[in-house]
Order: C-alpha cells, then structure tokens, then sequence
C-alpha cells in the first residue's frame, strides 16, 4: 500500500512539473503602450519564447533573465495613432500648451523614432517615445501627425490627420 501511494506521488509530481513547464506566455501592449503579459493569446499579441529551463530553482541562483521577451514572428504592419488630443477636440489653455500621446503597433522596435507635424511642418527632431508636450500654441485650428521612422530614416507608418483647437482667452486692457 506505500509502494502505490510513492508511485502515485511521483507520476503526480512528473506531471505537474511537465505541465507547469509547457505553458505559453504572450505579450501585447495595452492603451497606454504599457507590457500585458499573458498565458491567454489575443488579436494583438505575440507569443514570448521561453527558454527551456528546469521547474525547480534553488533557492539563491535563481537565474534572472529568464523571460526573453522579444517576440516570435512580429510583423512589419506598423500603425501609428493619435490618442490625445481627439479629433476635432477644442482645447483651452491660455498658455497654449497641449499634450500629444499616441500609440504604435504591434510594438515599437529598438532604434525606431517618431515624429511629429504640426500644421504640415515638422515639430523638432524625432524622438524615440509617442508623447510630445507643446507650449505657446496659437489661438485657433492645428492639424497633427506622427510618423514612424526606421533605423534607415525610412517613414514606415502615418497616423490619420489630427485636427484640435486651440481656445484662449484674450485679456484687453484699455484703461
């Protein structure tokens, strides 16, 4: 009887240690860009390759880079889009200053850089994150876009054109 119940504590044990060792990680990006990471695949997600380890660690060597978290089989199809301001938003601001966020997908690569249009001409120089903070903003209607750029300085993806509004007060001083 403790010979069946040593063997039936093994095979649970192998089995348990097999199945925790052949699950699957995925990796997407939610609405704020930020790392989802998940043992369910979605629309948007890639798989994440695991390096083949044992399930068991001792205690103090543990092995840190464990996860190699770039995706297996990402596609080249980048979209990028303009999350704020929305399109046709009025803004009011006296100092005119906005906040310009967007989102790349499926994920941005290492190198890539975006940059931004306003009213047709380019903002500054291209950067490697989607937010852009402007100041002194005129009175009335801008248009936006954000480009992607690869390595080479090739456009890869454009955004829709974002048109926002831009209301300040006007103070008259006549005395």
């Amino acid at each position: 009887m403790l010979n069946y119940f040593i063997i039936l504590f093994l095979v649970i044990s192998l089995t348990f240690s097999v199945l925790a060792t052949s699950s699957k990680v995925y990796v997407s990006h939610d609405e704020d860009g930020l790392l989802v990471f998940s043992d369910r695949p979605s629309p948007e997600a890639e798989e994440v390759r695991l390096r083949p380890k044992s399930a068991i660690y001792p205690s103090m060597n543990i092995d840190t880079p464990l996860f190699d978290i770039r995706p297996t089989g990402l596609n080249n199809d980048f979209q990028v889009v303009i999350t704020q301001p929305k399109n046709n938003a009025t803004l009011r601001d006296n100092t005119g200053s906005v906040n310009i966020t967007a989102t790349v997908k499926p994920i941005i690569k290492e190198g890539f850089s975006i940059q931004l249009y306003l009213d047709g001409k380019t903002h500054n120089n291209p950067q490697s994150h989607t937010i852009f903070s402007l100041k002194n903003i005129d009175r009335g209607e801008h248009q936006i876009l954000m480009a992607l750029i690869d390595k080479k300085g090739k456009v890869i993806a454009r955004s829709s054109l974002t048109t926002f509004y831009m209301h300040r007060a006007i103070v008259n001083s006549h005395f």
